[in-house]
């Protein structure tokens, strides 16, 4: 176990919690993508590249279970750099065949890289509210059969899934945008810019 790199990946969880915090407090959390949030997801994603290129993906024989997870975090937030993301998706892959990771951190990249690009995700990991103001699983590809996929790397089914969501958001007190069809084309016109589509 490397001590020294747990540290270093919980005081990137720590920075980001912190972030997070103070977007809720300033009513920006939820509304388009915060500029202080962006900068420090990306300064994180950063310092994960460097310890990736130094002794690859932090798994859990380095860094414990925690410590996986945090660094899973880390690319699921560096949503404004689509290579590192997609970079990251092949070595977590090969970590969950080993055993090193677990597979549900495989499923939530993959379904949020598909988000990204605009396609439908593989295992409904992925929420956000629709149009109708409800929260939702996005666009899932081949939904009658995401049960199924779900349950062979150890997620509830999508019914739970949906259940959980949205007391998750209730909790914490997430709000539906004021402007649905603006928030989406805001992010289309993001994700274009940052080389998703």
């Amino acid at each position: 176990m490397d001590d020294h790199l747990r540290r270093r990946l919980f005081d990137m969880l720590e920075r980001d919690t912190q972030a997070r915090q103070r977007a809720a407090i300033q009513g920006g959390l939820f509304e388009g993508y915060n500029d202080a949030l962006r900068d420090v997801y990306n300064a994180n994603a950063r310092e994960l590249a460097e310890i990736v290129d130094q002794g690859g993906w932090p798994d859990k024989y380095r860094v414990g279970e925690d410590g996986a997870t945090v660094a899973f975090l880390v690319v699921q937030h560096a949503i404004g750099l689509p290579n590192f993301m997609r970079a990251c998706l092949e070595l977590i892959e090969e970590a969950a065949e080993r055993g090193a990771v677990p597979r549900w951190h495989v499923a939530f990249l993959m379904d949020r890289i598909c988000v990204m690009e605009g396609k439908p995700q593989v295992y409904g990991s992925q929420f956000d509210w629709d149009a109708a103001g409800e929260v939702n699983p996005l666009p899932i590809e081949a939904p009658e059969t995401v049960d199924q996929r779900r349950k062979a790397i150890d997620l509830v089914p999508m019914a739970d899934a949906i259940v959980i969501e949205r007391k998750e958001k209730a909790a914490r007190g997430e709000m539906p945008p004021s402007n649905w069809a603006k928030r989406q084309t805001e992010f289309d016109a993001w994700a274009q810019a940052v080389g998703w589509r």
